[in-house]
């Protein structure tokens, strides 16, 4: 599968890295995507070097998958550009409340992930919230939490 991380010079970018690679996630062209500043630099994925593409001249057709975490206004100008070729998993606050977009914790509800073809964008919540909710979720499930 091809992959691409917009961001993926920041913390959350490189942790994206990390966890493919941990995880041995099935990758068959990992494409590295930041600002103009980044671009050219290089970054170590399973034992390789990848160089950094400039996200203003990008070709989103390149990755079937393209995780989006340099904030809300990358996300705002260019994640429905990526979503046009592929499928968008964001991880700014930009798309958290749009209704047409789905915001999945995985262990929560991943049966929502059904209403991502509306825009080919996935939400995910905050790093805060997403332990707090999966704690949650037995609760509610016994009790009914409404608030």
């Amino acid at each position: 599968m091809n992959i691409t991380i917009v961001g993926s010079t920041g913390n959350v970018g490189r942790k994206i890295i990390e966890v493919l690679e941990k995880k041995n996630f099935p990758v068959d062209n990992l494409y590295l995507v930041a600002s103009s500043k980044s671009a050219g630099s290089k970054l170590r994925f399973k034992g390789k070097e990848i160089e950094v593409e400039n996200l203003e001249t990008f070709d989103f057709s390149k990755g079937k998958i393209t995780f989006f975490s340099a904030g809300g206004k990358i996300s705002e100008k260019y994640a429905a550009k990526a979503a046009e070729h592929s499928t968008v998993i964001d991880n700014s606050s930009y798309f958290r409340m749009d209704p047409d977009v789905p915001l999945i914790v995985p262990e929560i509800n991943s049966h929502d992930l059904k209403n991502y073809k509306k825009k080919n964008i996935i939400a995910n919540a905050n790093c805060s919230v997403i332990p707090l909710v999966v704690a949650l979720k037995p609760l509610h499930d016994l009790y009914n939490i409404k608030r």
